[in-house]
């Protein structure tokens, strides 16, 4: 086992690595940057270095930063958390040139899961369903719009690397698909600096489903079950849970051992996670594969049991799964709530001091932050605060318990989502399981029973 690990990320996500070593008996280093110096990870970790300025760019995504930290502390693996350098194939190559361990996939898993391309035709290959599109990056705009017609409007041009909504435009006429493959490689080359592009067939109103699976380096892969993540605005993830209330067993056995199966064509390791579009007939279409911890963990969590983080690190050091699928029993119903300092209405950052933070306990309450009283939310850094997380028998409990937690949480000094959040857990069609990733759409819509409609952000 590891005698230190290095955090390569910062607020709630690097407090749960720090949890999961400390029960581990494992030594813990924070990085931080000048603007988080006074954040908790860095006071709870047992030792922490200063990586650089602010910007991101200058501090948790530098790598050299990162592995003169490993190195200078006497780390013998990094923990990348999840966003920043949680998908770099650059940085577990260097991990490995360093005799530092990576705590992911093999850097090559990484890079060909991160490119969309590469990886649906290996999916594809691995007897995987994929929704019908381009064999790789689009290079001719003619090939592009034959293509097009062949599959059928509307169809979504997406990057090639990346996520997040970034480099992927929807295309409902042959008139626009110039313009938005333009667009696309554009966009994708400022965030992602690749601007490849392709396209596939664009499902309407889909379900975003997604499966956790575990592996070891003996062979050994296990799923722990699907998330259903379709309340999202701009592709951003807003409400959480597990099971999805549209899966039946028969298909949560079916699809589940369709992504083993997956996972083993590609020799995954550690922790990952396999993401579906559900179309309205209940098919299914493989979307991608993130190789990393999902900030939605938890709920999975919560209806399992089993400690992911932990696994990550136990898998890592080159021990084995320990369980079998057999072993895996599903639990009740959890929901995840991403709480963010932003104004409930029209979704600005709202940045600043928070001169009071809250939040009750109680059954089946599970809550994930940085945050406390007198402490500053930077404008620098994603504006997400808190998880809140609940576990209940059922659905209806879970919801319930959620409601009143939310009800309960007290911040004061800046704005946050809780308002949003409790207006969907009271929407009919959400407490219907009827959910879709253009919810979000038709509810920001309809009247606010508050007064008007809730504006979309400029």
């Amino acid at each position: 086992m590891f005698k230190k690990i290095l955090i390569a990320n910062r607020g709630e996500v690097a407090l749960r690595v720090i949890y999961a070593c400390r029960e581990l008996g494992i030594k813990t280093v924070a990085v931080y940057s000048e603007a988080d110096e006074n954040q908790l990870h860095v006071k709870f970790a047992d030792e922490d270095v200063c990586i650089g300025p602010a910007r991101s760019a200058d501090s948790y995504l530098n790598v050299p930063a990162v592995i003169s930290a490993a190195e200078i502390t006497g780390a013998d693996a990094i923990h990348p958390g999840y966003g920043f350098l949680s998908e770099s194939a650059y940085l577990a190559e260097v991990c490995e040139a360093c005799h530092i361990k990576f705590i992911g996939p093999d850097p090559q898993v990484i890079r060909l899961m991160g490119d969309k391309a590469r990886a649906r035709r290996v999916m594809k290959k691995a007897g995987v369903p994929i929704l019908p599109g381009s064999d790789g990056p689009i290079d001719n705009e003619d090939k592009a719009l034959k293509l097009a017609k062949e599959i059928g409007f509307p169809v979504i041009v997406k990057a090639t690397a990346g996520g997040g909504g970034r480099g992927m435009r929807i295309v409902r006429a042959p008139g626009e698909l110039s313009h938005a493959v333009k667009t696309a490689q554009r966009e994708a080359e400022a965030a992602f600096g690749v601007g490849d592009v392709y396209i596939e067939k664009y499902v309407e109103s889909p379900r975003h489903i997604e499966f956790q699976v575990l592996g070891d380096h003996y062979g050994s892969v296990v799923h722990l079950g699907e998330r259903e993540c379709s309340i999202q605005r701009r592709h951003q993830k807003l409400i959480e849970e597990s099971p999805s209330p549209a899966l039946s067993e028969k298909m949560r056995r079916k699809m589940g051992q369709i992504v083993i199966d997956a996972a083993k064509a590609v020799q995954y390791t550690n922790a990952g996670t396999f993401e579906f579009l559900m179309d309205p007939e209940g098919r299914f279409y493989f979307m991608e594969a993130n190789t990393r911890l999902q900030v939605e963990h938890p709920v999975t969590e919560m209806v399992t049991g089993i400690d992911i983080v932990k696994a990550q690190i136990r898998i890592a050091a080159g021990e084995r799964l320990g369980f079998k699928q057999s072993d895996v029993v599903f639990t009740g119903h959890s929901i995840e709530c991403r709480i963010n300092a932003e104004d409930p209405e029209t979704f600005v950052p709202s940045p600043g001091l928070i001169h009071v933070f809250s939040v009750p306990g109680g059954p089946g309450v599970r809550v994930e932050t940085f945050a406390h009283s007198d402490c500053v939310i930077s404008p620098y850094y994603d504006s997400m605060i808190a998880k809140l997380i609940v576990h209940g028998r059922d659905r209806a409990e879970a919801i319930a318990r959620m409601k009143r937690t939310l009800e309960m949480t007290t911040i004061e000094g800046i704005k946050t989502t809780i308002p949003l959040h409790l207006r969907i857990l009271a929407d009919p069609e959400f407490v219907a399981g009827k959910l879709s990733t253009s919810f979000m759409e038709r509810f920001l819509a309809r009247p606010n029973p508050a007064g008007g409609r809730l504006a979309e952000a400029v």
